[in-house]
C-alpha cells in the first residue's frame, strides 16, 4: 500500500511519515477508526516505508503481503480446537488485496461465520510471541499488524499485554481498532493511540471520481451516504437494488407507524415488517440502519426549507415525501437518531435482530407525531 493510494488523511499520513524520517516510531501503536476510514491501509503504508528504508527491495513484498518480516493477526472462529489466524491467512491476504479498507463484516461474510463467533485467542497470542522469539529474516524490523484488536478475548489480551511490555527488540506492533471500548486500559496506556477521522468528502469525492466509473451526481449522492467511509461508498457503488429494497420497506414502516396512533391493529403489521428485516443478514441490517437515518436527516433538512442540501428524496409508490417531512422536526429527530444508533450497538453486539426491529419499529409510532 502506497501513501498516495490512501484517500485523503493527509494530515494524517504527513504526520505518520515525518515520525518515521524523525526516528519517532512508538513501538506500538493503535489505530482507531472505522476500517473505511483507511486503518489498515494507513498502518499497510507505515510498515511498508519503515521495511524498505531497511532494504529498498521490500517493498513489492509487503505489496502482496508476504514480506517474511510482516506478521498479521486477526480474529477467526475455533474450528476443531485450532483458533491460529494462521490457517485461514490466504483468505485474509485475498480480501485485503482485494480492498484494504474491508470491514469486520466483510471478513465474517468471507468466512461464512454468521453464526460462529470471531475471536484472537491465547492461542493466537502464543503462536505470534513464538514467530517473535526468532530473528528477523532481513536482519531489521519485524512487524506486527493486529487487524481488529478489540476481537481479542480476555485471555488474549492478557498474554498480549505481557508481549506488548517486554517486546523482543527492533520490534514493531501496530493495532487496529473500530473503538477503544473493547481494549484492556493497560494495553491502551501502553500503546500510541491515533484517532483516524473519517475521510472528508472532498477528498473522498475525488478519490471516486479518479478510480471508478459513475455518474457524477450518483457519485455525489455516494459521497452524502458513505459519511466519510470509503468501504461504503464501494459497497453502495456495486449495490444495483438495494436502495429501492430500502426504500420500499421504509415506506412500509413509516405508513404503519403512523397509523398506529388512530388504529393499534398496526401493531401487528409492524412485527411482521420487522421478521422480514431480521431475516437479512447482519450486514445487510446495519446497512437499512443507515439507510433509515439518512432519510430521516434528509427529510428533516426538507422540513427546515434547506432544499438544496437535499440530495435525495422518496417518490415512488404515492409516497407524500413532503408531506412525510413536516413531521420530521427538531422536537423529535434526536430521538429517532438514537434508537437508530441503539439498534446498530444491539446488532453488532449479536443482539436478538426480531427484538431489535419490532422494538425500533414500535418505538417510530411513539416519535412520529412528536411535535
Amino acid at each position: 500500500m502506497n501513501w498516495e493510494n490512501i484517500a485523503g488523511q493527509k494530515n494524517l499520513k504527513k504526520l505518520l511519515q515525518e515520525s518515521i524520517s524523525d526516528n519517532r516510531v512508538s513501538h506500538a501503536q493503535l489505530f482507531v477508526g472505522k476500517e473505511g476510514y483507511g486503518t489498515l491501509p494507513l498502518a499497510l503504508a507505515y510498515a511498508k516505508q519503515i521495511l524498505n528504508n531497511e532494504n529498498e527491495h521490500s517493498a513489492s513484498r509487503v505489496d502482496h503481503l508476504n514480506h517474511l518480516d510482516l506478521h498479521f493477526c486477526f480474529p477467526v472462529f475455533s474450528e476443531k480446537n485450532n483458533s491460529l489466524s494462521k490457517k485461514n491467512f490466504d483468505d485474509f491476504r485475498s480480501m485485503i488485496l482485494d480492498s484494504p479498507y474491508a470491514s469486520f463484516d466483510d471478513w465474517s461474510g468471507v468466512l461464512e461465520s454468521e453464526n460462529k463467533q470471531l475471536f484472537i485467542s491465547a492461542d493466537e497470542m502464543d503462536d505470534q510471541n513464538q514467530k517473535f522469539a526468532l530473528k528477523s529474516f532481513e536482519g531489521g524490523t519485524k512487524i506486527l499488524i493486529v487487524w481488529r484488536a478489540d476481537k481479542m478475548n480476555t485471555s488474549a489480551a492478557n498474554k498480549f499485554l505481557k508481549f506488548l511490555e517486554e517486546p523482543p527488540a527492533k520490534t514493531l506492533i501496530l493495532l487496529t481498532t473500530e473503538t477503544i471500548d473493547d481494549i484492556l486500559p493497560t494495553i491502551l496506556s501502553r500503546t500510541q493511540i491515533i484517532d483516524i477521522p473519517r475521510i472528508e468528502d472532498e477528498d473522498l469525492q475525488s478519490y471516486l471520481k479518479e478510480n471508478v466509473q459513475a455518474d457524477e451526481n450518483r457519485i455525489t449522492e455516494i459521497v452524502h451516504q458513505a459519511q466519510g467511509d470509503l468501504n461504503e461508498a464501494f459497497k453502495l457503488l456495486n449495490s444495483q437494488n438495494k436502495n429501492s429494497d430500502f426504500e420500499a420497506l421504509f415506506v412500509q414502516w413509516v405508513r404503519d407507524a403512523f397509523m398506529v396512533k388512530k388504529k393499534p391493529e398496526y401493531l401487528k403489521s409492524i412485527i411482521s415488517w420487522a421478521r422480514e428485516v431480521a431475516s437479512w443478514n447482519r450486514e445487510k441490517q446495519k446497512n437499512f440502519l443507515n439507510y433509515c437515518a439518512e432519510i430521516f436527516r434528509l427529510a428533516m433538512l426538507q422540513n427546515y426549507s434547506s432544499q438544496d442540501l437535499v440530495y435525495k428524496k422518496i417518490d415512488a409508490n404515492g409516497f407524500n415525501w413532503a408531506g412525510f417531512s413536516k413531521y420530521i422536526s427538531g422536537a423529535n429527530i434526536v430521538s429517532i437518531l438514537e434508537e437508530i444508533n441503539e439498534a446498530d450497538h444491539h446488532l453488532t453486539r449479536n443482539g436478538n435482530p426480531k427484538i431489535v426491529w419490532t422494538d425500533l419499529g414500535i418505538k417510530l409510532s411513539r416519535y412520529i407525531h412528536k411535535s
